[in-house]
């Protein structure tokens, strides 16, 4: 028994205007169906084969005091889901008895896993369990998302194992890779589980507490505990669009300059393209199987804590973790200079 892939990811907001304005007037996704159901009002929004809830209500209420704007279900599709619902079970995950369209479980922190059923019909149906209305067919911005590449979660200190067992012995995911990174005084551990089929990729996230706290930890306190903390989305092109989302208003985060003087000492083949990068503030990685472009979003939501991720893959099977480094040496450098 195992979890194949991510059906939906729910996120509950404050604001159902700005949330979905913000998904499909900045990001792209297009407003497919409205459902209501007591207490909760809810709007899908997909994008290539990323589908987002939206909802809003006082159902949703408790989550978003105790963590604010932020994912609270990752739906997951099973290839048996009475066999994951035990399995998760025994595991350590509780059954939670509110759920819509399939058995519920808890997750981490504030987050469940509602299981589904796999089907041919699996990519294009809407989430069982509501009464959908279809919205009216717009014509929208080009679309540049084409798949949920990875959700990255921030755990406590000291339940990072616990976790990735959990995932493991629960949904059936495999460990795939594992990282310590250490950036000045500041570190944190990570490990990759990823479904066999690879629709599901979790980046499992805890701070070292035997280093100064960063910004890892600032997300426990703001979300009170575990929770996501962004959701990251493959681009074919990442540069023209970030370009078209900046335009459209999306945020990013600056890059200094000085990272692409290191950028282009770490990888002097690519100084042909560093002015382009560069341009656009977008990040640059490299392994063993080819490279990996990234930018980060800043959190468009009042408690700062979820964001979004562009990720562009040329072979890269990682996920950027020397970037977190090079930015931080990057920024020293750019402090020393200006002192």
């Amino acid at each position: 028994m195992a979890a194949l892939d991510i059906e939906y990811v729910e996120l509950y907001a404050h604001d159902e205007a700005a949330t979905v304005g913000y998904l499909a007037g900045s990001l792209g996704f297009r407003r497919v169906a409205r459902a209501g159901r007591p207490g909760l009002e809810t709007v899908l929004l997909r994008q290539g084969t990323v589908q987002v809830l939206v909802s809003t209500g006082p159902a949703a209420g408790r989550f978003l005091e105790e963590h604010g704007d932020g994912v609270a279900d990752m739906a997951l599709r099973c290839d048996d889901v009475a066999g994951t619902l035990a399995s998760a079970t025994a595991a350590g995950a509780r059954e939670l008895g509110d759920a819509v369209g399939g058995p519920a479980v808890t997750g981490f922190g504030g987050v469940r896993h509602t299981l589904l059923p796999d089907g041919p019909d699996a990519a294009t149906r809407l989430p069982a369990g509501r009464a959908w209305t279809p919205l009216p067919a717009a014509a929208g911005p080009v679309e540049r998302i084409s798949v949920l590449d990875h959700v990255a979660v921030v755990l406590e200190a000291g339940t990072l194992q616990d976790h990735t067992e959990f995932y493991e012995r629960g949904f059936g995911l495999g460990r795939y890779s594992g990282e310590y990174v250490a950036f000045g005084d500041q570190a944190m551990d990570s490990v990759v589980v990823r479904s066999a089929s690879g629709g599901i990729t979790f980046t499992l996230i805890e701070p070292d507490k035997k280093k100064q706290a960063g910004q890892i930890d600032a997300f426990l306190d703001k979300n009170n505990g575990p929770g996501v903390q962004h959701l990251a989305f493959l681009v074919d092109e990442i540069v023209p669009a970030v370009h078209e989302l900046r335009g459209r208003g999306v945020d990013f985060l600056s890059t200094p300059a000085a990272y692409y003087g290191l950028l282009e000492r770490r990888f002097p083949e690519m100084a042909g393209e560093i002015a382009d990068l560069k341009g656009a503030d977008v990040l640059a990685d490299r392994d063993e199987w080819g490279y990996l472009l990234q930018l980060f979003t800043r959190s468009p939501y009042a408690r700062g804590t979820l964001f979004y991720e562009l990720v562009q893959r040329r072979g890269s099977r990682g996920f950027g973790s020397s970037n977190i480094r090079s930015l931080y040496e990057a920024i020293e450098l750019d402090r020393v200079a200006a002192e």
